[in-house]
């Protein structure tokens, strides 16, 4: 059995519209529900042994304060494969990860976030900014990890389902 926890980056900012899709940073809202969801994650025991991260300033930005906040002690694998990508390359990049790893977190984006979770679950589900899913896997290895690798959805964490403001 694997873990994994996708995470759709937090909220950005459009505030500067002279940036590239790929440069846009966290807004303010973002800075506070990074850290938050990863408090939540240290609270109930779930820090992940891997973090990998699309190379977009955003999905790098949340990826940073959720490591630190939920007691993270590895290094952030920032990946330019993550970024605008399908969900295959996220399997390819799975089936590559070291056996030893057993909890790894995912963070990315939109649609991709939501199909993959679906691909792993067959339960639609929508992935606000810095949502979580916590995906258990019925895999023994990530390198036996497929296409049709059944995984159980056993909850599905956002800012707004965990904190009132």
């Amino acid at each position: 059995m694997k873990t994994l926890l996708i995470m759709r980056h937090a909220k950005s900012s459009w505030n500067y519209p002279e940036l590239s899709d790929h440069d846009r940073p966290l807004n303010k809202r973002g800075k506070r529900d990074a850290p938050r969801m990863g408090d939540h994650l240290h609270r109930i025991g779930l820090v992940p042994d891997r973090i990998l991260t699309s190379s977009a300033k955003r999905a790098r930005k949340t990826a940073s304060r959720v490591a630190k906040s939920c007691g993270y002690s590895g290094k952030v694998k920032k990946l330019e494969a993550l970024y605008d990508t399908v969900p295959g390359v996220y399997y390819e990049t799975l089936q590559a990860l070291p056996e030893k790893d057993q909890i790894v977190m995912a963070i990315g984006h939109n649609p991709t976030m939501e199909q993959l979770v679906y691909l792993f679950t067959g339960q639609r589900e929508l992935m606000p900014t810095a949502a979580i899913a916590h995906i258990e896997l019925a895999t023994p290895s990530w390198e036996a990890l497929v296409l049709d690798t059944e995984g159980t959805l056993v909850n599905l964490w956002t800012p707004k389902t965990l904190f009132s403001n």
